[in-house]
């Protein structure tokens, strides 16, 4: 729905289980979708990565890993991007991103329609594609009556 300009997403990447857990690798992974968005492959690359993320107790995304991932996503490996992806060449975005989502105090995922939290009850629409489908054609009918539709 967003490639065809139907939803419009937003993403604030949280990397708050490395401070949890003591380790690096939620911080990598933000730092190389950073990389990725600057080499205009962020949606493919944040498939691949959810694809194959690390059971959440282990810190799996070793810089290592975040490389051969890469390698699915046509385009993506360049010198510039390995560099960034082994210096941690967006530090400070990750630590931005991470600061923003603490602020909004937001689980993930959260979403909103028309600037309204989607209640935490109903986020399992965020996993069904037919009725996510189903929501939004009920916004573009009636912008405020989705509050009503049955989830």
């Amino acid at each position: 729905m967003a490639e065809h300009g139907d939803v419009r997403i937003q993403y604030t990447l949280a990397s708050f289980l490395d401070d949890r857990l003591g380790g690096t690798g939620s911080k990598k992974a933000v730092n190389a979708l950073r990389a990725a968005l600057e080499a205009d492959r962020f949606t493919e690359y944040h498939k691949v990565l959810y694809a194959n993320q690390p059971e959440e107790a282990v810190d799996g995304y070793t810089d290592a890993y975040l490389l051969e991932l890469a390698e699915q996503v046509p385009g993506l490996r360049s010198p510039g991007f390995d560099s960034a992806v082994k210096t941690m060449k967006y530090r400070s975005f990750v630590e931005a991103s991470e600061g923003a989502h603490e602020l909004a105090a937001d689980g993930t995922p959260t979403a909103y329609i028309n600037d309204k939290r989607i209640p935490e009850a109903n986020s399992g629409l965020l996993y069904d594609g037919e009725l996510l489908h189903q929501v939004v054609r009920e916004v573009r009918r009636d912008p405020d009556g989705w509050r009503a539709f049955e989830f």
